[in-house]
């Protein structure tokens, strides 16, 4: 049952400390610390002791206590309705109640537990900057602002959550982010109603164009200068408080073959290098699929010499190569997840180690052929070649529909499922903008930094051309 809260603050103390016990009832963690002065005045601090620089409260308590200075208190903020005050003692501030005044002073004296900024985990870089985002707004946004040090980069502040009131930030360059694009932005973020709000994940759900594509359209980065290198390009961030993933708008198809260093090293290397993720990205997603299509309905198409070897290796194996195909690739997933999931210590050892006893053991036993581990472990192998881990998922997944359609199809049936997939591509959009562009439709920014990478003494020419 909600507890009504009484629009504006008392000026007698004791009323105002009657009101909060009432809203903070059971909250072990808020501390009321009544003090009476000299001339039987009295003072109540409101705050959360794990939140609050205890050090400078005690010189606030000093100040009035010994000297009854109360002027000390004016640089702070003084906030009349008791509702607002509710919520900054919850976001880790302090509030001050005097007699005879109809406000409290709200102090900001929070001394958060933070982590330390360290190398992110997820997107690893050989070149480059090593600091990645924490859990805590504030820092983040320097991080940034660090980066970036012009008054066009600005920073909106919004609240989301009716029960965590957590604050997020939407982060842009004026002169760069098209009209169109924020404005879209502000109106999915103000249309959208949820109860919490604890990462951008949930953002990401709430405003993404289409839910159930298996494409994200939102890209999620934990690199500051990922970042700073996207508000640059025109494109909007969205920062949440208390998560390390920040979210990049609009999202196109080349992001996902896109890595941090990209912007360091040499282009001729750095455009090579994005041609093979692109190849190995097709490896990964059509290699089961080509290899049970070529072999079950196939054969004339593989020479002679490759047809007879997997054809001897597969004597005596009692399920056909679609199903021992399947069997293997979710095999191997599950030890990819319990990789994942296990600590790091033991984590790639199982990983790494389980899958090769296991093939082996399948092969000595005759349950798989010698053939398929090895397509199977290039397919895996293939799949690590993205610089993100949510970008590679789509791939994964999308790797067993056209498993399945190759083994009950051959080959039309892996060209059909390739079918829907580009159909389905060309028609999405993230926020307004093709999900293939600037490929489909073509656009000059293709040749500068898409699939490949311009020098930059060439694009800036351009520019001032």
């Amino acid at each position: 049952m909600e507890m009504s809260i009484p629009a504006d603050v008392y000026e007698n103390v004791q009323m105002n400390y009657d009101a909060l016990q009432h809203i903070f009832h059971n909250c072990s963690d808020i501390v009321f610390r009544p003090l009476k002065l000299m001339d039987h005045s009295n003072i109540l601090l409101v705050y959360i002791e794990e939140m609050t620089d205890s050090d400078r409260l005690e010189q606030i308590i000093s100040a009035c206590m010994l000297s009854r200075d109360f002027t000390r208190l004016t640089q702070y903020t003084p906030v009349y309705q008791l509702s607002k005050i509710v919520a900054e003692v919850l976001k880790g501030c302090t509030a001050i109640f005097l007699d005879g005044k109809p406000f409290a002073y709200i102090a900001d004296l929070t001394d958060f537990k933070q982590r330390a900024i360290n190398e992110p985990s997820n997107e690893a870089s050989i070149r480059g900057p090593r600091e990645g985002f924490t859990e805590d707004l504030r820092t983040n946004l320097s991080m940034i602002r660090r980066k970036i040090s012009h008054s066009t980069l600005k920073f909106e502040m919004h609240q989301a959550g009716d029960l965590t009131n957590t604050d997020f930030v939407v982060a842009y360059i004026e002169e760069q982010v098209k009209p169109e694009l924020l404005q879209e932005v502000r109106r999915r973020l103000h249309s959208f109603q949820t109860n919490q709000l604890l990462d951008s994940g949930y953002i990401e759900e709430f405003i993404e164009d289409k839910s159930l594509s298996f494409f994200p359209q939102i890209q999620n980065t934990e690199r500051p200068d990922t970042v700073s290198a996207s508000l640059l390009a025109g494109r909007v961030a969205i920062i949440v408080d208390g998560s390390p993933n920040a979210l990049l708008l609009p999202m196109t198809f080349w992001s996902g073959f896109q890595a941090a260093e990209d912007h360091y090293e040499r282009f001729l290397y750095v455009s090579a290098v994005r041609i093979i993720r692109f190849l190995l990205t097709l490896v990964s997603c059509l290699l089961p699929s080509v290899y049970v299509a070529l072999t079950t309905f196939h054969p004339q198409m593989i020479p002679l010499a490759l047809m007879l070897s997997i054809s001897v290796s597969r004597e005596g194996i009692p399920f056909p190569t679609v199903i021992e195909t399947l069997l293997m690739e979710l095999m191997f997933e599950g030890l990819r997840e319990a990789g994942l999931r296990l600590p790091k210590a033991i984590g790639s050892a199982v990983s790494i180690v389980g899958a090769l006893v296991i093939g082996e053991a399948a092969v000595q036993a005759g349950f798989i052929s010698a053939p398929i581990v090895m397509i199977v472990a290039g397919t895996g192998i293939a799949s690590f070649a993205f610089p993100s881990y949510s970008l590679a998922l789509p791939y994964r997944i999308l790797r067993f529909p056209l498993l399945i359609m190759g083994g009950f199809l051959g080959l039309y049936g892996v060209a059909i499922g390739i079918m829907f997939v580009m159909i389905h591509l060309v028609t999405l959009k993230s926020f307004g903008v093709p999900y293939l562009s600037p490929v489909t439709p073509f656009g000059k920014k293709f040749w500068k930094d898409t699939l490949i990478r311009m020098n930059r003494k060439y694009v800036s020419a351009s520019r001032k051309q």
